[in-house]
Protein backbone atom coordinates (compact mmCIF):
# COMPACT_ATOMS: atom_id res chain seq x y z
CA UNK A 1 0.00 0.00 0.00
CA UNK A 2 1.07 3.92 -0.48
CA UNK A 3 0.43 6.88 1.72
CA UNK A 4 0.93 10.60 0.41
CA UNK A 5 2.46 13.15 2.51
CA UNK A 6 2.02 16.37 1.55
CA UNK A 7 4.75 19.32 1.66
CA UNK A 8 4.47 22.79 1.17
CA UNK A 9 6.43 25.22 -0.76
CA UNK A 10 8.07 26.57 2.27
CA UNK A 11 9.43 23.23 3.55
CA UNK A 12 13.26 23.10 3.53
CA UNK A 13 14.07 20.39 1.16
CA UNK A 14 17.61 21.01 -0.85
CA UNK A 15 18.19 22.62 -4.32
CA UNK A 16 18.63 18.93 -5.43
CA UNK A 17 15.41 16.82 -4.31
CA UNK A 18 15.93 13.74 -3.86
CA UNK A 19 12.99 11.48 -5.94
CA UNK A 20 13.67 8.46 -4.12
CA UNK A 21 15.24 7.24 -0.69
CA UNK A 22 15.08 4.14 1.23
CA UNK A 23 14.04 4.79 5.11
CA UNK A 24 13.38 1.88 7.66
CA UNK A 25 11.16 3.62 9.85
CA UNK A 26 9.66 1.46 12.93
CA UNK A 27 6.77 -0.06 11.48
CA UNK A 28 9.06 -1.57 8.54
CA UNK A 29 11.27 -0.31 5.67
CA UNK A 30 9.69 1.65 2.95
CA UNK A 31 10.51 2.90 -0.67
CA UNK A 32 9.75 6.91 -0.36
CA UNK A 33 9.55 9.02 -3.47
CA UNK A 34 8.74 12.20 -4.80
CA UNK A 35 5.22 12.20 -6.76
CA UNK A 36 6.61 13.88 -9.94
CA UNK A 37 2.61 14.25 -11.23
CA UNK A 38 2.03 16.52 -8.48
CA UNK A 39 5.62 18.90 -9.61
CA UNK A 40 6.14 21.82 -9.79
CA UNK A 41 3.21 23.11 -7.81
CA UNK A 42 3.98 20.92 -4.97
CA UNK A 43 6.26 18.11 -3.60
CA UNK A 44 4.12 15.45 -2.28
CA UNK A 45 5.80 12.34 -0.92
CA UNK A 46 4.97 8.36 -2.01
CA UNK A 47 5.26 6.13 0.20
CA UNK A 48 5.50 2.31 -0.79
CA UNK A 49 5.52 -0.45 1.72
CA UNK A 50 5.10 -2.76 -1.86
CA UNK A 51 5.80 -4.01 -4.54
CA UNK A 52 2.60 -3.32 -6.01
CA UNK A 53 2.53 0.04 -4.60
CA UNK A 54 5.50 0.71 -6.75
CA UNK A 55 4.24 -0.64 -9.92
CA UNK A 56 1.42 1.50 -9.58
CA UNK A 57 3.31 4.51 -8.69
CA UNK A 58 5.80 3.42 -12.15
CA UNK A 59 2.81 3.37 -14.22
CA UNK A 60 1.79 6.86 -13.10
CA UNK A 61 4.71 8.39 -14.10
CA UNK A 62 4.89 9.23 -9.95
CA UNK A 63 8.38 7.92 -10.19
CA UNK A 64 9.99 8.04 -13.50
CA UNK A 65 13.17 8.42 -16.03
CA UNK A 66 15.34 5.40 -17.28
CA UNK A 67 18.27 5.56 -14.42
CA UNK A 68 15.75 6.17 -11.65
CA UNK A 69 13.51 3.04 -12.55
CA UNK A 70 16.18 0.82 -12.82
CA UNK A 71 17.10 1.79 -9.34
CA UNK A 72 13.60 2.13 -8.32
CA UNK A 73 13.06 -1.82 -9.39
CA UNK A 74 15.76 -2.51 -7.49
CA UNK A 75 14.60 -1.10 -4.38
CA UNK A 76 10.95 -3.06 -4.99
CA UNK A 77 12.57 -6.48 -5.58
CA UNK A 78 14.50 -5.63 -1.95
CA UNK A 79 11.31 -4.12 -0.08
CA UNK A 80 9.51 -7.14 -0.80
CA UNK A 81 12.35 -9.51 0.13
CA UNK A 82 12.30 -7.44 3.63
CA UNK A 83 9.01 -7.43 4.31
CA UNK A 84 8.60 -11.08 3.50
CA UNK A 85 6.67 -11.11 0.02
CA UNK A 86 6.57 -13.01 -2.76
CA UNK A 87 10.28 -11.65 -4.21
CA UNK A 88 10.01 -13.91 -7.35
CA UNK A 89 6.38 -12.33 -8.22
CA UNK A 90 7.37 -8.64 -7.57
CA UNK A 91 10.66 -9.45 -9.74
CA UNK A 92 7.95 -10.23 -12.72
CA UNK A 93 5.57 -7.44 -11.96
CA UNK A 94 8.14 -4.52 -12.04
CA UNK A 95 9.79 -5.76 -14.83
CA UNK A 96 7.11 -5.43 -17.18
CA UNK A 97 5.78 -2.10 -15.35
CA UNK A 98 6.93 -0.36 -18.07
CA UNK A 99 8.43 -2.26 -21.18
CA UNK A 100 10.97 0.35 -23.10
CA UNK A 101 12.78 1.56 -20.73
CA UNK A 102 15.40 -1.48 -19.86
CA UNK A 103 16.90 0.08 -17.39
CA UNK A 104 13.89 -0.99 -15.32
CA UNK A 105 14.37 -4.95 -15.63
CA UNK A 106 18.13 -4.25 -15.11
CA UNK A 107 17.74 -3.28 -11.75
CA UNK A 108 15.13 -5.58 -11.05
CA UNK A 109 17.37 -8.53 -12.65
CA UNK A 110 20.26 -7.12 -9.92
CA UNK A 111 18.54 -7.44 -7.35
CA UNK A 112 16.61 -10.57 -7.77
CA UNK A 113 19.77 -12.01 -8.78
CA UNK A 114 21.26 -11.17 -5.66
CA UNK A 115 18.78 -12.18 -3.99
CA UNK A 116 18.55 -16.08 -5.63
CA UNK A 117 22.34 -16.41 -5.23
CA UNK A 118 22.49 -15.96 -1.44
CA UNK A 119 19.41 -17.84 -0.68
CA UNK A 120 20.85 -20.60 -2.69
CA UNK A 121 23.38 -20.96 -1.13
CA UNK A 122 22.25 -19.89 2.61
CA UNK A 123 18.74 -20.78 2.85
CA UNK A 124 18.52 -18.22 4.68
CA UNK A 125 15.78 -15.32 3.56
CA UNK A 126 16.93 -12.56 5.81
CA UNK A 127 20.42 -13.28 4.43
CA UNK A 128 18.93 -12.92 1.22
CA UNK A 129 16.75 -10.19 1.35
CA UNK A 130 20.12 -8.33 2.95
CA UNK A 131 21.61 -9.08 -0.50
CA UNK A 132 18.82 -7.71 -2.28
CA UNK A 133 18.89 -4.50 -0.64
CA UNK A 134 22.81 -4.24 -1.02
CA UNK A 135 22.72 -4.51 -4.60
CA UNK A 136 19.92 -1.90 -4.59
CA UNK A 137 21.80 0.60 -2.94
CA UNK A 138 25.23 -0.30 -4.56
CA UNK A 139 23.02 0.49 -8.23
CA UNK A 140 21.98 3.88 -6.82
CA UNK A 141 25.63 5.37 -5.99
CA UNK A 142 26.79 3.45 -9.08
CA UNK A 143 24.11 6.29 -10.96
CA UNK A 144 25.17 8.95 -9.21
CA UNK A 145 28.82 8.42 -9.87
CA UNK A 146 27.76 7.63 -13.28
CA UNK A 147 26.14 11.29 -13.54
CA UNK A 148 28.95 12.82 -12.73
CA UNK A 149 30.98 11.51 -15.49
CA UNK A 150 28.28 11.80 -18.27
CA UNK A 151 28.17 15.40 -17.30
CA UNK A 152 32.44 15.73 -17.43
CA UNK A 153 32.01 13.61 -20.69
CA UNK A 154 29.32 15.60 -22.03
CA UNK A 155 30.44 18.86 -21.07
CA UNK A 156 34.22 17.85 -23.07
CA UNK A 157 32.18 16.83 -25.76
CA UNK A 158 30.46 19.74 -26.21
CA UNK A 159 33.45 21.87 -26.05
CA UNK A 160 34.75 19.81 -29.08
CA UNK A 161 31.86 20.52 -31.47
CA UNK A 162 31.07 24.30 -30.28
CA UNK A 163 34.55 25.89 -29.02
CA UNK A 164 33.92 29.04 -27.92
CA UNK A 165 31.24 28.58 -25.36
CA UNK A 166 27.52 30.52 -25.17
CA UNK A 167 26.04 27.19 -25.54
CA UNK A 168 22.21 27.10 -26.50
CA UNK A 169 21.20 24.22 -26.12
CA UNK A 170 17.64 22.47 -26.84
CA UNK A 171 16.63 19.44 -24.64
CA UNK A 172 12.78 17.42 -24.45
CA UNK A 173 11.41 15.52 -21.62
CA UNK A 174 13.19 15.35 -18.22
CA UNK A 175 16.57 14.27 -17.47
CA UNK A 176 18.21 16.44 -14.53
CA UNK A 177 18.22 14.31 -10.63
CA UNK A 178 14.24 14.08 -11.00
CA UNK A 179 15.38 10.51 -13.10
CA UNK A 180 18.27 9.59 -11.65
CA UNK A 181 20.69 8.92 -8.27
CA UNK A 182 22.78 11.92 -9.22
CA UNK A 183 22.35 14.79 -10.94
CA UNK A 184 20.64 13.49 -14.35
CA UNK A 185 21.85 12.55 -17.82
CA UNK A 186 21.42 15.31 -20.44
CA UNK A 187 20.22 17.83 -17.74
CA UNK A 188 23.63 16.76 -15.74
CA UNK A 189 25.39 18.10 -19.33
CA UNK A 190 23.74 21.27 -19.23
CA UNK A 191 24.23 22.09 -15.91
CA UNK A 192 27.89 21.93 -15.76
CA UNK A 193 27.73 23.76 -19.06
CA UNK A 194 25.80 26.54 -16.29
CA UNK A 195 28.43 25.77 -13.66
CA UNK A 196 31.41 26.48 -16.01
CA UNK A 197 29.82 29.16 -17.71
CA UNK A 198 29.62 27.90 -20.93
CA UNK A 199 25.67 28.01 -21.21
CA UNK A 200 24.26 30.81 -23.07
CA UNK A 201 20.42 29.08 -23.02
CA UNK A 202 18.54 26.36 -22.26
CA UNK A 203 15.55 26.06 -24.62
CA UNK A 204 12.97 23.53 -22.77
CA UNK A 205 10.79 21.63 -24.80
CA UNK A 206 7.25 21.36 -22.90
CA UNK A 207 7.12 17.47 -24.23
CA UNK A 208 3.57 17.26 -24.82
CA UNK A 209 0.99 15.62 -23.41
CA UNK A 210 2.36 14.82 -19.90
CA UNK A 211 4.21 18.37 -19.71
CA UNK A 212 7.86 16.53 -18.07
CA UNK A 213 9.53 19.39 -19.93
CA UNK A 214 7.48 22.38 -18.82
CA UNK A 215 6.83 20.84 -15.36
CA UNK A 216 9.91 19.78 -14.73
CA UNK A 217 12.79 20.34 -16.47
CA UNK A 218 11.89 24.13 -15.96
CA UNK A 219 11.22 23.36 -12.45
CA UNK A 220 14.93 22.05 -12.57
CA UNK A 221 15.76 24.76 -14.18
CA UNK A 222 14.64 27.44 -12.04
CA UNK A 223 16.26 25.76 -8.92
CA UNK A 224 19.47 25.74 -10.30
CA UNK A 225 19.86 29.56 -11.66
CA UNK A 226 20.00 28.59 -15.04
CA UNK A 227 18.99 30.66 -17.84
CA UNK A 228 16.21 28.61 -19.55
CA UNK A 229 13.03 29.30 -21.71
CA UNK A 230 10.53 27.53 -22.19
CA UNK A 231 8.54 26.48 -25.76
CA UNK A 232 6.13 24.42 -27.34
CA UNK A 233 7.02 21.36 -28.90
CA UNK A 234 6.05 22.35 -32.44
CA UNK A 235 7.98 25.60 -32.11
CA UNK A 236 11.30 24.08 -32.16
CA UNK A 237 11.40 23.89 -35.92
CA UNK A 238 11.37 28.22 -36.16
CA UNK A 239 14.08 28.36 -33.53
CA UNK A 240 15.98 26.14 -36.13
CA UNK A 241 15.27 27.95 -38.62
CA UNK A 242 16.24 31.29 -36.59
CA UNK A 243 19.69 29.84 -35.46
CA UNK A 244 18.63 29.36 -32.19
CA UNK A 245 20.11 26.52 -31.08
CA UNK A 246 23.76 24.95 -30.91
CA UNK A 247 22.92 21.50 -30.00
CA UNK A 248 20.10 19.64 -28.94
CA UNK A 249 20.74 17.09 -25.61
CA UNK A 250 18.24 14.14 -25.29
CA UNK A 251 18.28 11.20 -22.88
CA UNK A 252 17.20 7.52 -23.47
CA UNK A 253 15.23 4.74 -22.09
CA UNK A 254 17.14 2.00 -24.76
CA UNK A 255 19.44 2.06 -26.93
CA UNK A 256 19.52 -0.71 -29.12
CA UNK A 257 22.58 -2.34 -30.13
CA UNK A 258 22.77 -0.65 -33.84
CA UNK A 259 22.61 1.99 -32.02
CA UNK A 260 18.88 3.56 -32.53
CA UNK A 261 17.37 5.12 -29.45
CA UNK A 262 14.20 4.86 -27.63
CA UNK A 263 13.75 8.23 -26.02
CA UNK A 264 10.56 10.45 -25.10
CA UNK A 265 7.78 10.97 -28.12
CA UNK A 266 9.19 13.84 -29.60
CA UNK A 267 13.11 13.15 -29.58
CA UNK A 268 12.85 11.83 -33.55
CA UNK A 269 11.57 15.16 -35.02
CA UNK A 270 14.03 17.14 -33.53
CA UNK A 271 16.77 14.97 -34.39
CA UNK A 272 15.80 15.12 -37.72
CA UNK A 273 15.33 18.96 -37.51
CA UNK A 274 18.80 19.03 -36.40
CA UNK A 275 20.64 17.21 -39.10
CA UNK A 276 18.54 19.36 -41.91
CA UNK A 277 20.10 23.05 -39.75
CA UNK A 278 23.58 21.02 -39.28
CA UNK A 279 22.90 20.53 -35.44
CA UNK A 280 24.83 18.06 -33.63
CA UNK A 281 22.14 15.88 -31.67
CA UNK A 282 23.56 14.18 -28.60
CA UNK A 283 22.35 11.98 -26.49
CA UNK A 284 23.65 11.21 -22.96
CA UNK A 285 22.45 8.02 -20.76
CA UNK A 286 24.31 5.50 -18.82
CA UNK A 287 25.78 2.21 -20.04
CA UNK A 288 22.93 0.32 -18.59
CA UNK A 289 20.62 1.85 -20.99
CA UNK A 290 22.64 0.22 -24.39
CA UNK A 291 20.57 -2.93 -24.46
CA UNK A 292 22.54 -5.55 -26.98
CA UNK A 293 19.85 -7.96 -26.79
CA UNK A 294 17.42 -5.85 -28.99
CA UNK A 295 19.26 -5.41 -32.69
CA UNK A 296 17.51 -2.35 -33.96
CA UNK A 297 15.26 0.14 -33.41
CA UNK A 298 12.46 -2.02 -35.15
CA UNK A 299 12.57 -4.33 -32.40
CA UNK A 300 12.18 -1.83 -29.69
CA UNK A 301 8.81 -2.48 -27.76
CA UNK A 302 7.07 1.14 -27.82
CA UNK A 303 5.07 1.33 -24.72
CA UNK A 304 1.44 3.31 -25.49
CA UNK A 305 -0.18 5.31 -23.17
CA UNK A 306 -3.92 5.77 -22.59
CA UNK A 307 -5.50 8.19 -25.00
CA UNK A 308 -7.11 10.16 -22.13
CA UNK A 309 -3.75 11.73 -21.45
CA UNK A 310 -3.97 13.37 -25.13
CA UNK A 311 -7.81 13.58 -25.01
CA UNK A 312 -8.11 15.68 -21.57
CA UNK A 313 -5.21 17.86 -19.69
CA UNK A 314 -4.57 17.48 -15.90
CA UNK A 315 -4.03 19.53 -13.62
CA UNK A 316 -3.84 18.11 -9.91
CA UNK A 317 -3.09 21.48 -8.37
CA UNK A 318 -5.59 23.71 -9.94
CA UNK A 319 -9.62 21.66 -9.72
CA UNK A 320 -11.84 23.55 -11.88
CA UNK A 321 -15.84 23.88 -11.49
CA UNK A 322 -16.96 20.88 -12.45
CA UNK A 323 -13.85 18.41 -12.18
CA UNK A 324 -12.10 16.82 -9.18
CA UNK A 325 -8.51 17.57 -7.93
CA UNK A 326 -6.59 15.08 -10.45
CA UNK A 327 -9.73 14.97 -13.02
CA UNK A 328 -8.50 15.67 -16.52
CA UNK A 329 -10.10 18.81 -18.56
CA UNK A 330 -11.65 17.49 -21.93
CA UNK A 331 -10.11 19.19 -24.99
CA UNK A 332 -11.13 16.95 -27.37
CA UNK A 333 -14.82 15.49 -27.91
CA UNK A 334 -16.33 12.80 -26.19
CA UNK A 335 -15.14 9.34 -27.70
CA UNK A 336 -12.20 10.80 -29.61
CA UNK A 337 -10.13 8.37 -30.59
CA UNK A 338 -5.79 9.48 -29.25
CA UNK A 339 -2.78 7.69 -30.61
CA UNK A 340 -0.13 8.13 -27.50
CA UNK A 341 3.21 6.44 -27.48
CA UNK A 342 5.07 6.84 -24.94
CA UNK A 343 8.80 6.69 -27.01
CA UNK A 344 9.88 7.21 -30.75
CA UNK A 345 12.98 5.52 -31.98
CA UNK A 346 15.91 7.92 -33.97
CA UNK A 347 17.75 5.79 -36.08
CA UNK A 348 21.60 5.98 -34.99
CA UNK A 349 22.42 8.09 -38.37
CA UNK A 350 20.27 10.77 -37.01
CA UNK A 351 22.42 10.58 -33.45
CA UNK A 352 26.09 12.81 -33.47
CA UNK A 353 27.01 10.86 -30.46
CA UNK A 354 26.14 8.81 -27.49
CA UNK A 355 27.53 10.34 -24.42
CA UNK A 356 27.82 7.44 -21.68
CA UNK A 357 30.06 7.49 -18.19
CA UNK A 358 32.86 5.50 -19.99
CA UNK A 359 32.96 7.97 -22.74
CA UNK A 360 31.49 8.97 -26.26
CA UNK A 361 30.68 7.29 -29.37
CA UNK A 362 30.90 8.92 -32.33
CA UNK A 363 30.15 7.94 -35.13
CA UNK A 364 27.45 5.37 -33.72
CA UNK A 365 27.89 2.52 -34.91
CA UNK A 366 27.36 -1.25 -33.63
CA UNK A 367 31.00 -2.11 -33.14
CA UNK A 368 31.86 1.14 -31.03
CA UNK A 369 28.94 0.26 -28.54
CA UNK A 370 29.71 -3.07 -27.78
CA UNK A 371 33.71 -2.29 -27.38
CA UNK A 372 31.78 0.32 -24.72
CA UNK A 373 29.92 -2.16 -23.31
CA UNK A 374 32.47 -4.61 -23.24
CA UNK A 375 34.97 -1.85 -21.86
CA UNK A 376 32.65 -0.88 -19.17
CA UNK A 377 32.07 -4.71 -17.86
CA UNK A 378 35.81 -4.78 -17.28
CA UNK A 379 35.64 -1.70 -15.42
CA UNK A 380 33.23 -2.69 -13.09
CA UNK A 381 34.29 -6.62 -12.89
CA UNK A 382 37.83 -5.23 -11.89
Amino acid sequence: MADQHAHSGGDKRPTEVPALRWEEPPEGPVLVLLDQTRLPAEEVELVCTDAPALVEAIRSLAVRGAPLLGIAGAYGVALAAVRGYDVDGAAAELRSARPTAVNLAVGVHRAHSAHQAVLARTGDPRQAAGAALAAARQLHREDAEASVRMAEHGLALLEELLPGGGHRILTHCNTGSLVSGGEGTAFAVALAAHRAGRLRRLWVDETRPLLQGARLTAYEAARSGMAYTLLTDNAAGSLFAAGEVDAVLVGADRIAADGSVANKVGSYPLAVLARYHHVPFVVVAPVTTVDLRTPDGASIEVEQRPGHEVTEVTAPQAPMAGTEAGGGIPVAPLGTQAYNPAFDVTPPELVTAIVTEEGAVSPVTTEALAELCARSRQVTIS
